[in-house]
């Protein structure tokens, strides 16, 4: 397996979490916070916007089966990355659009990527791209989301439309 990983910020975790644990390919997804400046930010501090933290969450992937740009196409398509600091009604710093890059090799090929996103949307894209740092694991009540809390309101009204689009969009994607 050419195991390969890079973390993503697009709103609440649990729609990022709950798309990626579909996709073939995807060998893990961890929910994170990343790229603030607080150790350890509980997910009320950073639910705050004071820790400068975003929602993010950890791909891991098998490169030989998925590439990353048809993983950041999927990001583009699950998420509204022309909305500065929010997505729908989450509004703050912590649901900012972010790609955290795991290696430098991974740059150009990102900035390739956003630059095709920018330019099908006409300019409005304000996804930043920055090394990884300061990343912590979400608690644990944060995994699975999604797949332990189905009927949740959010879960329900939110992150299921997220689910469907991307099942839709990407059927040759969906894990068998």
């Amino acid at each position: 397996m050419n195991r390969q990983l890079i973390t993503l910020g697009g709103g609440c975790f649990w729609c990022l979490e709950a798309v990626y644990e579909l996709v073939d390919g995807v060998t893990a997804v961890e929910s994170g916070y990343a790229n603030g400046h607080l150790e350890h930010p509980s997910y009320e501090q950073v639910c705050s916007g004071t820790t400068g933290h975003a929602e993010v969450v950890r791909v891991s992937f098998d490169a030989d089966r998925i590439s990353l740009p048809e993983v950041l196409e999927i990001f583009f398509n699950i998420h509204d990355s022309t909305t500065l600091n929010q997505q729908g009604n989450d509004i703050g710093p912590q649901y900012r659009s972010g790609i955290y890059l795991h290696d430098a090799a991974q740059e150009p090929v990102v900035r390739e990527v956003v630059a095709q996103a920018n330019a099908a949307l006409r300019g409005r894209v304000v996804t930043e791209v920055l090394p990884l740092a300061n990343y912590w694991r979400a608690e644990d009540e944060h995994q699975h989301y999604y797949t332990n809390h189905p009927n949740q309101g959010y879960c329900a009204f939110v992150v299921a439309p997220k689910v469907d689009k991307f099942r839709r969009t990407f059927k040759a994607r969906v894990k068998r």
